[in-house]
């Protein structure tokens, strides 16, 4: 029996459109439902882009049923740390109970898998600054809350429906299309590496640094950034997956090493080959010293084989991307 087409709801975004592009050059059939107040139209190169919200249940039941989907690929979402701390309903609202509706279309309209883009921040700060799978969820954040808590709707639906799940845990994604075809482009991003870039090419005046006192090798927070690229072929890892009859499970997705800021910031400096403005300033409340995953599980349950684990790499993609928007800027 022919595959059935995949709905990417958040398809316009960051880590979507990836996804989306990988998934065309895949053969797949794709239809991309997105709000837009995040995404770009640019950045979906390939399938038919709705313009709508994934909380639209009559607007998603439809697109189910009239274009077959037997997939749902979510990535719709706020993402941003701080504001869900001041903002925690908005995010339940947008993260939670538009995954709730979502979920309630895909049982009605028969969806047979579904892909699901959480975080490393349900892990909150593990004691040891590694976070495997089978360490407690502990989330310090309304974002962490609301994504953990569609993982439990996921796993309670999936339990009593035919429908099987992956849940991708992510930790720090970076980086940009190798090709220079799509990347960030969301104004006042808060990743690091995106940051940074900026601050080369003249977007921003400097980078803050939180945090030097950490107790790491050089006082600043170690995270594993990931590059985009290498996440995105996790999906169609997954995808292949449960088309194979995998049960439903969560794997994180990282590398299992990781950086600290300081030597982002310094490989930031040597690819571009000037000096950045860095103000130290007070760690931020929640900031774990060490975040890193233990990433086993996606290697030998999906087969992943990430070809960018290369800091230098992340952050030579992340520059050429952000040259590239100061010439053609996405709005």
């Amino acid at each position: 029996m022919a595959n059935g087409t995949i709905l990417v709801a958040g398809g316009a975004g960051y880590i979507g459109s990836h996804v989306v592009r990988q998934l065309g050059e895949a053969g797949e059939r794709v239809v991309v439902l997105d709000n837009l107040t995040k995404g770009f139209k640019q950045a979906v190169t390939t399938g038919e882009l709705i313009v709508g919200d994934v909380g639209d249940y009559p607007l998603v039941s439809r697109l189910l049923a009239e274009h077959q989907v037997d997939t749902v690929m979510h990535f719709a979402a706020h993402t941003v740390v701080p504001e869900s701390v001041a903002l925690p309903l908005k995010y339940y609202g947008n993260n939670t109970c538009a995954t709730r509706s979502l979920l309630q279309a895909c049982i009605e309209n028969h969806v047979k898998n579904f892909v699901f883009s959480s975080t490393a921040a349900v892990y909150g700060i593990p004691p040891d600054g590694y976070a495997g799978e089978e360490t407690p969820t502990n989330p310090i954040n309304a974002y962490g809350t609301s994504k953990l808590m569609s993982e439990w709707m996921l796993r309670d639906v999936a339990a009593v429906n035919p429908l099987r799940y992956i849940a991708l845990r992510y930790f720090n994604v970076a980086g940009a299309d190798p090709k220079g075809r799509i990347g960030q482009a969301t104004p006042g991003a808060t990743l690091l590496t995106k940051v940074a870039c900026e601050a080369v090419v003249g977007k921003r005046s400097h980078v803050s640094l939180y945090g030097t006192d950490y107790p790491t090798p050089d006082g600043t927070g170690v995270r594993d950034y990931l590059h985009i690229e290498d996440l995105a072929a996790a999906h169609l890892n997954a995808l292949s997956y449960l088309r194979t009859g995998g049960t439903s499970t969560t794997v994180n997705v990282g590398y299992g090493h990781g950086y600290s800021v300081r030597e982002v910031l310094r490989m930031v400096e040597k690819i571009a080959g000037k000096p950045l403005v860095i103000r130290e300033e007070a760690r931020r409340a929640g900031d774990p010293a060490y975040l890193v995953a233990r990433a086993e599980r996606v290697r030998s349950v999906l087969g992943w084989k990430p070809q960018y684990d290369d800091l230098a790499a992340i952050v030579s993609s992340s520059l050429s991307w952000e040259q590239r928007l100061q010439k053609e800027p996405w709005t």
